[in-house]
């Protein structure tokens, strides 16, 4: 398959593409690297990209950032950060994507664990994983010419738990093979409209 990485950079985007690489053809984007640049606060510069990329069979989105905060002290802003970001980028590739999309292709975003088990200071990042879900499930019944979408809602990594020390307490991290073969179930399977959960 010929297969779309976007947000390679992070520790979510290497699982993904050390998982996918090694059988498929795949093309990393990404704001400042990757094979191709995109910037997913910019709908024209997603649009130059799939021009530029042409047909694929899959389309992997690991990339977006949420604001964490304390919830008093947060503001408009700061929560339009996720909102923007990290929701409107995903769906974005999803709704400018879809031409460039072959027919049983596939659209694989990325949540995350606070919407379904939260933590203080994730209120904006628990608000965007909900409404990927959202997204994610109510598209896939109206996505057509047999194209799936799904939602990869992995726990911290290992890599990051460090990153994050202290933000979740008692969570166990979660290895990068884990959820690098969630990505795989949901580019290589069946599966749609559903959240694939990791940890």
């Amino acid at each position: 398959m010929r297969i779309l990485v976007v947000g390679t950079a992070g520790n979510v985007g290497k699982a993904a593409l050390a998982e996918l690489k090694p059988r498929h053809e795949v093309i990393t984007a990404g704001r400042s690297s990757g094979d191709v640049r995109v910037d997913l606060l910019d709908a024209s510069s997603i649009s130059a990209m799939y021009e530029k990329l042409g047909k694929l069979d899959a389309v992997v989105a690991c990339a977006g950032h949420a604001h964490y905060g304390p919830l008093a002290s947060m503001t408009e802003t700061q929560f339009m950060v996720g909102l923007k970001d990290k929701l409107m980028g995903q769906v974005n590739l999803v709704l400018l994507g879809t031409p460039y999309i072959n027919d049983r292709g596939s659209f694989t975003l990325t949540s995350g664990m606070v919407d379904r088990d939260p933590v203080v200071k994730a209120a904006n990042a628990a608000t965007v994983n909900a409404a990927l879900k959202g997204f994610v499930t109510s598209a896939a019944i109206e996505l057509e010419r047999g194209i799936r979408i799904n939602v990869v809602s992995p726990g911290v990594l290992e890599e990051s738990a460090k990153k994050y020390e202290g933000l979740f307490p008692g969570h166990e991290a979660v290895s990068s093979a884990r959820v690098g073969l969630a990505y795989a179930k949901s580019v290589e399977g069946a599966l749609t409209g559903q959240v694939i959960i990791v940890g």
